[in-house]
């Protein structure tokens, strides 16, 4: 898949879709607010334990800030984070109804004739045929 070079940090290592990735995502919009692993766990509906560890080693990677007492956050100077996650919100607000659950799918598209009889389309070529014969 392309990058566009511009926007291209090589500095990130996450993956859209995966946990990491969601995670931080969840942080650097919310960038006001200190989560707690559970919190975080009940947000995301991953298991605490997936929670606790993924936080851990995105804190050790530097992607996310910790307090002293254990709550996650956003580092305000890691703008290359902020442009990725705006990435994501920016693919999802174009193409995230595509992965809406709940989405019927499109019944597909009719072919023409397909409503009709042999004998209907039969009749209708013929009359082609004469007003071709005719403009001729």
């Amino acid at each position: 898949m392309p990058v566009f070079l511009e926007d291209h940090d090589t500095e990130i290592d996450l993956r859209p879709g995966t946990t990491k990735s969601d995670i931080v995502a969840h942080l650097y919009r919310n960038p006001e607010w200190g989560y707690a692993p559970r919190e975080i766990a009940e947000a995301l509906e991953i298991p605490r334990g997936t929670a606790t560890a993924t936080l851990k080693r995105l804190y050790d990677e530097g992607y996310l800030g910790k307090t002293d007492d254990g709550y996650y956050h956003a580092l305000g100077e890691r703008a290359d984070v902020r442009r990725y996650v705006s990435s994501l919100d920016q693919a999802d607000r174009m193409f995230g109804h595509h992965r809406d659950a709940t989405a019927q799918p499109e019944a597909p598209p009719r072919r023409i004739g397909e409503d009709r009889t042999d004998e209907e389309l039969e009749a209708e070529l013929a009359e082609l045929e004469d007003d071709r014969g005719v403009n001729e």
